[in-house]
């Protein structure tokens, strides 16, 4: 069964159940008055009677007190302990009464009774009779006034129960399909989107902000995410390919020249087994480069700690100084200890990377430089190479990008270097900023700011990008 027809008959029969529990409530709550004012109705009318025969008492015969109060519809009788002659009068509909068995009672008895699938009123008073013996003065009297009013009042309901079902039914039918509406939208999108092999969002009417239009936001998000991973995808694909491309290319032809003539000419032999084990650690490096940009940041198992800025700067410049034997100037300009709260390990990398950048594409001395300035902590590292051009620092992070390709070949990077460092700051909540010109130098500056609490950054790092 549909949606639509689920919330549709669902919705229609919990209103008609509720709606015949209110009926049967108050059919029910009214039976028990009207019922209720009747017999105390009758018990009023017998308290009368019983007064006005003891005082007719000896006065007029028994006879004649009791027809002058027979009921419009019911009888009145006299019924001694002995049951026996025991004098019963009745309206002219009511004669079938006189037929029912009478029965004494030692006490004052109000009853409702059902006598031939009617129902009465039933009285039943001790008297004293003008020779001293006891007897009962019994009323019944006929409700059938109170049970056709109940008859109607029953038909009145169960009419206004089928009418109300007819608005029901169409509201109900209304409420299913402005609920189902983007739902329906979205199953004939996500087809479209499975047949022509291309992403759509769905169309959004309103500014309502319930959850429906949520809803729809949230898949039009989750669309536009979807497409962008795509793309990503296709391009990340597309370049790995191509550059996993020539190192195999290389490895291939050298295996292919060993084969031939390896055993016979060991200079041959050398050379080749050394440009296939360059060739491996590189695909090797660029593999585990790919891997860490396919994974999410929250897979990266960020772990803060806190970490004083002007050592670790230190302790990185005096590492990277010594393994290549290059000139890096370290200058703090504030002396006093920077701490902040951080992934020591990533911001590391971070450093490494942008170090690494320098001492390729720079001969000369590279120098870091640590401050602070307002609010923010900043480290720049300051190269005085061969730079970059303006109009190539917005592709610079991009992956598999390179300014100087025949530089970067020699050097053997990959074009993942900047990307990686970009991912890793975002990752723990710091903003890159190249400033670079052709032939002068580049430097790379990592800015380090305080964030609010309800920064989105707030699950990674206490420091965020600045926008």
């Amino acid at each position: 069964m549909k949606l639509r027809n689920k919330i549709n008959l669902y919705t229609a029969f919990l209103f008609a159940l509720l709606l015949m529990i209110i009926n049967i409530t108050v059919y029910y709550t009214f039976s028990s008055l009207i019922l209720d004012s009747e017999l105390a109705t009758a018990h009023k009318e017998m308290e009368k009677v019983s007064d006005n025969f003891g005082e007719s008492l000896g006065k007029v015969p028994d006879n004649a007190i009791l027809r002058s109060y027979v009921p419009i519809n019911g009888m009145i009788q006299i019924v001694t302990e002995d049951n026996k002659n025991s004098p019963a009068y009745t309206s002219a509909g009511e004669q079938n009464l006189s037929e029912r068995e009478s029965v004494f009672y030692s006490s004052e008895v109000s009853k409702k009774i059902e006598y031939e699938k009617r129902h009465y009123t039933f009285e039943s008073m001790p008297i004293i009779l003008q020779d001293g013996s006891v007897a009962n003065l019994q009323i019944t009297k006929s409700m059938e006034t109170a049970t056709n009013i109940l008859s109607i009042l029953r038909l009145v309901l169960i009419l206004v129960t089928l009418l109300a079902l007819i608005p029901v039914f169409i509201s109900s039918r209304f409420l299913s399909n402005f609920i189902t509406s983007p739902v329906t939208s979205m199953i004939k999108t996500m087809t479209e989107i499975r047949k022509s092999g291309r992403f759509k969002t769905i169309k959004l009417e309103g500014n309502s902000k319930d959850e429906l239009f949520q809803m729809g936001q949230t898949f039009n998000h989750m669309i536009e995410l979807l497409e962008m991973n795509f793309e990503k995808q296709e391009q990340f694909v597309s370049n790995a390919s191509h550059e996993l491309k020539t190192p195999l290319t290389i490895i291939e032809s050298y295996t292919s020249l060993l084969k031939r003539r390896g055993l016979k000419e060991p200079q041959l032999f050398t050379e080749s087994i050394e440009a296939i084990h360059s060739e491996a650690l590189r695909m090797m490096e660029m593999t585990e480069q790919l891997l860490m940009l396919a994974w999410h940041h929250e897979q990266w198992k960020i772990e803060l700690n806190q970490v004083n800025l002007n050592q670790l700067l230190k302790q990185t410049v005096s590492v990277f100084k010594n393994a290549y034997n290059r000139d890096i100037k370290f200058a703090v300009v504030n002396e006093a200890p920077l701490m902040i709260e951080t992934d020591e390990k990533k911001l590391k990398q971070l450093l490494f990377i942008f170090l690494d950048n320098a001492r390729k594409y720079s001969d000369e001395s590279i120098s870091v430089e640590l401050g602070k300035e307002n609010d923010e902590v900043y480290i720049k590292i300051i190269d005085h190479g061969i730079g970059i051009q303006e109009s190539e620092l917005p592709k610079v992070f991009d992956r598999f990008y390179r300014v100087d390709k025949a530089r970067s070949r020699k050097q053997g990077g990959s074009g993942l270097g900047l990307s990686i460092a970009k991912e890793i700051a975002d990752a723990i909540g710091i903003e890159v900023q190249l400033d670079s010109k052709a032939g002068i130098g580049t430097t790379a500056t990592l800015l380090i700011k305080k964030f609010e609490k309800s920064s989105k950054f707030s699950s990674l790092s206490h420091f965020y990008i600045r926008k």
